[in-house]
């Protein structure tokens, strides 16, 4: 008689593991992680400052130790000049046009320089402390302001290199400051007394101010954002956003970092012109590492990068193509992103064989260099012919083919053909005795299962047979994965083979050798429960802070 066939094969697969729950790559993530990184080393000491310059190409000026460095980023971050001071540069800033530069340090001199020529054109010397932040207007080109550790903030005429007015309202040391987009008349300050102050030139009164807000830490660094009515202030562990025109009221408070937020930014998503470059972010770095990405339209944290060092600075390029991070160990991490060109719908690369010698041949004529020859004709292939039954192998198809693919032989392992053929102990057998996967193992376990066979077949073992199978029970019944099935198995087959067992000294002694093992995955269990006990208060203590 005939054996039963089965017409159409699935061969035995395992069950598959287990994905880990992390979030899909959202599109602005994808976006942030476009940006190339490439690493500048060998810069001395810490990267103070980072800025770009308004005017293309939007060189990058670094402060390191007592230099500042201007680099090219179309140029893969070249470096094209180098400025030295007598002192450790803490700050710098472009005038709105590019061609002038101005470097603070910690002597409490102001230098504006050149910046092709690296000539230093004014020398502003009013501070009694080290400068530690100096600032260009927006719209202006003649003045500018800065603060230090005296707690003065100065607003320059940098023509007559003289101090224009004295703003005296910190009561300690003045670390950032930034001007209005709006308005060349109006800046903040951030000081380490906790405050913000929006000072206006316009009022002489050099003690008073226009708004101030409470930071609650000693601010790093502040920055107005591009509507001109909000600004966002660093200090602590937080980045907050104030609303000015609502009189400093808070907006949000972001609470992402573990250690000092040291530098902000503003980025933008997208191109220079267009809808989507209204979607403007919050770039931030502290020193724990970490990269965020701020959406303050949605109050949210959108992108977030690790990198090995403390953070010290960040900046973003007006073309939205530049994104670089200084770090306390003199590297700077300059993520550049590839502009893409628009393609000819005509281009050669979608035009067919044909028609680029049609296009070849139409050029030659233009240039009076006779008429276009004829395409020659390709010869027909006949059934006799070996090439007619290979015609079109080799060709690539074009984005209007129709592919027939061939099907994908099947290929069973020999588990699986007897299990086509219902010959279920010797399936079982052979996938214990070769198979080195023990997936393949208990999903032909777990076919028996479900044709209910499994019994009968340990039931129909010999002692040799039955020796395989304890000592591969031996080796998996105490996985997790595949511990329910097992386990189960372990005690009919005990049951089942009782005396089997006790007639056998090596059967007894793999049966000592499974209670021994699950032994050792209880007590690993139980000690898995009290480090669990210990660690879920801590961890409840952390999720409300």
């Amino acid at each position: 008689m005939a054996e039963p066939q089965i017409s159409k094969t699935f061969p035995v697969k395992p069950k598959q593991k287990p994905k880990p729950r992390t979030p899909k790559q959202t599109p602005e993530s994808k976006y942030w992680s476009s940006f190339k990184t490439k690493q500048i080393p060998n810069l001395i000491s810490s990267i103070n400052s980072l800025t770009f310059s308004p005017a293309a190409p939007h060189s990058l000026a670094a402060a390191h130790s007592t230099s500042l460095t201007l680099y090219n980023p179309q140029s893969l971050f070249s470096q094209t000049s180098k400025i030295s001071l007598n002192d450790v540069v803490s700050s710098a800033s472009f005038r709105s046009d590019g061609r002038l530069i101005a470097a603070a340090d910690l002597s409490g001199l102001v230098q504006v320089f050149d910046v092709k020529t690296r000539t230093p054109l004014r020398r502003l010397r009013s501070h009694t402390r080290p400068v530690r932040f100096v600032k260009f207007p927006l719209h202006d080109k003649l003045h500018l302001v800065s603060g230090g550790d005296d707690a003065v903030v100065k607003y320059w005429d940098v023509a007559g290199e003289t101090t224009v007015c004295d703003f005296l309202g910190h009561k300690d040391y003045v670390r950032c400051g930034d001007w209005s987009p709006n308005d060349s008349n109006m800046f903040v300050t951030g000081s380490y007394d906790h405050t913000v102050k929006l000072w206006d030139v316009r009022d002489k009164d050099s003690s008073s101010s226009v708004t101030e807000v409470n930071h609650g830490k000693p601010v790093e660094d502040v920055m107005f954002l591009p509507s001109g009515g909000l600004i966002a202030t660093a200090g602590g562990d937080s980045v907050k956003i104030w609303d000015l025109i609502g009189g400093g009221k808070l907006v949000y408070s972001m609470e992402s970092h573990n250690k000092t937020v040291t530098s902000i930014c503003v980025g933008k998503v997208g191109k220079l012109s267009g809808e989507e470059a209204q979607q403007y972010r919050i770039l931030s770095v502290a020193l724990d590492g970490y990269l965020k990405v701020f959406n303050y339209a949605k109050m949210r944290v959108t992108h977030s990068m690790r990198f090995p060092a403390p953070l010290m600075s960040v900046g973003f390029s007006p073309d939205c193509m530049t994104r670089v991070i200084g770090t306390s160990n003199g590297m700077i991490y300059a993520g550049r992103r590839k502009s893409k060109e628009d393609v000819e719908s005509g281009s050669d690369e979608e035009a067919t064989k044909y028609e680029r010698r049609l296009k070849r041949l139409g050029s030659r004529n233009a240039l009076g260099l006779g008429p276009v020859a004829e395409e020659p004709r390709m010869r027909v292939l006949k059934p006799t012919s070996f090439g007619y039954f290979h015609r079109g192998q080799s060709e690539k198809p074009s984005e209007r083919d129709y592919l027939v693919m061939r099907p994908k032989k099947v290929k069973l392992g020999e588990h699986d053909r007897l299990l086509k053929k219902f010959r279920h102990k010797e399936a079982l057998v052979s996938v214990l005795g070769k198979s080195k996967n023990p997936e393949n193992a208990v999903a032909v376990m777990e076919e028996l299962v479900s044709r209910k066979k499994l019994l009968k077949c340990v039931s129909n073992l010999d002692l040799e047979e039955l020796r395989v199978l304890l000592l591969f029970l031996q080796k998996h019944c105490t996985m997790p994965r595949y511990g329910r099935l097992l386990m189960g198995l372990t005690e009919k087959v005990i049951e089942m083979r009782a005396d089997d067992i006790r007639a056998s000294t090596e059967l007894k002694g793999l049966i000592r050798n499974i209670k021994r093992a699950v032994e050792e995955e209880i007590r690993i269990q139980l000690s898995l429960q009290e480090i669990q006990g210990v660690i879920s208060p801590l961890l409840r203590i952390t999720g409300r802070r």
